[in-house]
């Protein structure tokens, strides 16, 4: 049986990347795998081509933003370039796995359309822009002037929210997580 999609986005701090890695760790039986994106950046550590993503040169990106072959690509910096290819995501949909996309909210609205119903959107949102900065700044990962950037973009972000199938706050982890779960089920078993 051919894979179905399930689209994430959310601000920098909602809880996202949480959500996403306990289903793919906790719930097997989903059959969730990651979409294998494309980057114009060099590999970093121990990445291989192929794993977390493939590596082309932003030449060969380009050429493939010509030929029409990415869902969705944004050109971060200059010549800095992640994207989605078509291909790839079909490739592993008739593998028989369920696609899952951790994209901006423009990539996300980008690939439901493209492929409507045979794809689940889902924003995963803070409760209040005081609470996610009060969680940027429990992470101590960031300047004040970098969570002064994310919340402005979370603020734009989450005007994006009600273009998604479901929306799911995030005011405690395990509800949203289970919130998240059947809403999943829901969509696989249609």
């Amino acid at each position: 049986m051919r894979g179905r999609l399930i689209i994430f986005s959310a601000p920098s701090g909602s809880g996202k990347s949480t959500i996403v890695n306990w289903l793919m760790q906790e719930h097997p039986e989903l059959k969730l795998y990651f979409s294998v994106s494309c980057t114009s950046r060099a590999p970093r550590g121990t990445e291989q081509d192929g794993v977390e993503y493939f590596f082309l040169t932003p030449e060969e990106f380009k050429a493939k933003i010509a030929d029409n072959e990415f869902l969705e690509y944004e050109e971060v910096y200059e010549n800095r370039f992640y994207g989605t290819l078509k291909q790839q995501v079909e490739r592993q949909r008739e593998a028989g796995q369920n696609v899952v996309f951790d994209v901006d909210v423009k990539g996300g609205i980008n690939i439901k359309k493209y492929y409507g119903d045979e794809a689940m959107s889902l924003f995963i949102q803070p409760p209040s822009v005081e609470e996610l900065r009060r969680r940027l700044e429990g992470r101590a990962t960031d300047s004040a002037e970098a969570i002064e950037q994310r919340l402005a973009k979370a603020a734009y972000e989450m005007t994006f929210a009600p273009q998604f199938d479901h929306v799911v706050v995030n005011d405690d982890l395990e509800t949203a997580k289970q919130e998240t779960l059947q809403a999943i089920k829901t969509f696989l078993n249609e």
